[in-house]
């Protein structure tokens, strides 16, 4: 079990607000290149299943991390895993700056998924242990926020920065470099959380665990977390392409809002689940997020622009009650000395849902079209989706 130093009041009234800044604007850097990708086709020149391997890049960097360093941050300290993601953060932005390759464009991605593979559990332990007591709720829904919230604002910023300013390919990533700058020297006056802490070099992977007890649970959950990824990853990698090229959208402005819209609906989805409890949340969830799924068919369908963006708001909301519910599930079913594993094995699932699916769209764009390809990703996440809650409600139902 980690121990934890005592936080001063004076340092813990604020100090978890601005890790949860350092969060955001870690988080805001995977996200950036969304509205950005045809800009990079225009001068590089590649097709949409191109876009699809870059971008499922990012989730293997994220996957690569939480199976091989998942707890460092319990013996080394939060500290050096945080500033070892702004590194790795401020290293992808470079590459972006630079890029005029595709093996550019995937080593940037690379670089963005174990920045957030090393903030994602780490910076929310870190923000929970920075608050005071009687701050803990708060503290896990400002993380959580600072999370989706830091995902939500990178297309919506470089949207704007790349339609309405000069240097479009330039500017998004020169003010994330000032940001991650400012967030850099945040995280060096916080204190550490973590005592006892050992050097790096003593740190060893260690594979996430799933106990027998937990497996029962986890597999629904996991369905679930898998599907409402998958969601995200449509959204924040072929959405571009099909406003442009489907509903003749090419303002990129509006092209990050439709995906800031995902995230925010995601975020206020995981507000709902304390008033269902996690065991309700998780085949409502699956519920919310098929109607989102199926807007997004109608969408798809006709080209039409409103249920693209209905789809972006209910099925974000889903995605985020389906995995605040997930996590819950997971953790509760889980031994304490193994909570950690079950949860970073939850999300090894998850964010093998932001790649897979998203490549299968862009293998099917070739021979049927992006559109059609679409369709058949909706109709496979809405049967995921839909398994995942029947079995939930019939686990609950005979009161296993």
């Amino acid at each position: 079990m980690t121990d934890h130093r005592t936080v001063r009041p004076a340092v813990a009234r604020t100090g978890y607000l601005l890790a949860a800044f350092a969060f955001a604007v870690c988080m805001t850097g995977t996200t950036l290149p969304t509205p950005l990708y045809g800009l990079y086709q225009e001068r590089i020149g590649f097709s949409e299943l191109t876009v699809t391997v870059v971008f499922a890049v990012y989730a293997f960097g994220v996957i690569g991390v939480l199976l091989l360093a998942g707890n460092v941050s319990d013996t080394v300290g939060r500290r050096p895993v945080l500033l070892c993601g702004l590194v790795c953060a401020a290293g992808s932005a470079v590459v972006f700056l630079a890029a005029d390759s595709v093996p550019l464009l995937c080593l940037g991605r690379l670089l963005s998924g174990l920045s957030a593979g090393l903030f994602t559990g780490t910076a929310t332990a870190y923000v929970m242990e920075l608050a005071p007591p009687r701050q803990r709720g708060r503290a896990g829904f400002v993380a959580t926020a600072a999370n989706m919230g830091g995902l939500g604002f990178g297309p919506l910023l470089s949207g704007l920065l790349s339609q309405y300013a000069p240097h479009p390919l330039v500017l998004p990533f020169a003010v994330h470099l000032v940001l991650l700058t400012a967030s850099f020297a945040l995280l060096l006056l916080l204190p550490e959380t973590v005592a006892g802490t050992r050097p790096l070099r003593t740190a060893r992977p260690d594979r996430p665990d799933l106990p027998p007890q937990v497996r029962p649970v986890f597999v629904p959950a996991g369905i679930a977390a898998f599907a409402g990824f998958s969601l995200l990853g449509l959204f924040t990698s072929v959405s571009p392409a099909f406003l442009a090229e489907g509903l003749n959208v090419h303002n990129r402005a509006v092209v990050g809002l439709v995906v800031f819209a995902v995230f925010l609906a995601s975020t206020l989805g995981q507000l709902l689940v304390p008033r269902f409890g996690t065991a309700r949340a998780v085949p409502l969830g699956c519920l919310v997020l098929i109607g989102g799924l199926a807007l997004l068919a109608g969408s798809l369908a006709w080209t039409v622009l409103p249920p693209l963006v209905l789809a972006a708001l209910v099925g974000g909301a889903g995605q985020g009650m389906g995995l605040r519910g997930a996590v819950g599930e997971v953790a509760a079913a889980s031994p304490a000395e193994h909570r950690g594993g079950a949860l970073s094995a939850l999300f090894v699932v998850a964010y093998f849902g932001i790649s897979i699916p998203v490549i299968g769209i862009g293998l099917l764009a070739g021979p049927l079209g992006l559109a059609h390809a679409g369709l058949v990703f909706a109709a496979c996440m809405a049967l995921l989706a839909a398994a995942s809650g029947a079995y939930l409600l019939r686990r609950a139902s005979i009161g296993v």
